[in-house]
């Protein structure tokens, strides 16, 4: 039996690499949202601070995450069908280009004074627009199969059985 489903072109023994690296920007660019209200409820500096190398780390994070599924976009035709691979792949985009303008005016105008209004507003943003790519993301894998084998492996022997 061959596999007919869409597949993943980066990937490390047949693992994809795209899922298992998203989770890391996701996880600092949520975070920079709850450090800015964290911030906006103490006036404590260090979550200022906190959000700043949250949103480098983020940003570096979706540099990779976005080479990593480009790969997987252009690698194979299928996925460009789906329209939920468009949608993904956009929000995707706006995601990080509007978390890297919050952390150009954090860079600029310094970490506690960017915050209120703009930093927040463009962290509370960035975590919708991750909540529409996740789901999106989602249908990927669970609709339309991206990356999910069809093919059984093959069955290990045991060789403890055989002696």
């Amino acid at each position: 039996m061959t596999d007919q489903n869409p597949h993943s072109t980066a990937k490390i023994a047949d693992h994809p690499l795209h899922p298992m690296i998203v989770p890391f920007p996701i996880a600092f660019f949520v975070s920079v949202l709850a450090t800015d209200l964290a911030y906006l409820q103490t006036a404590n500096a260090g979550f200022a601070q906190a959000s700043m190398w949250l949103l480098g780390g983020g940003l570096a994070m979706a540099l990779l995450a976005a080479i990593l599924g480009l790969t997987d976009f252009l690698g194979e035709r299928r996925v460009r069908r789906i329209r939920e691979a468009w949608l993904h792949m956009i929000g995707n985009v706006m995601a990080v280009a509007l978390a890297a303008v919050s952390f150009y005016l954090r860079a600029t105008q310094g970490a506690e004074a960017a915050v209120a209004p703009a930093g927040v507003t463009l962290s509370a943003v960035v975590a919708g627009l991750l909540l529409f790519n996740g789901w999106m993301g989602w249908a990927l894998v669970y609709r339309h199969h991206v990356g999910v084998s069809d093919v059984a492996p093959a069955p290990v022997r045991d060789e403890r059985r055989t002696r």
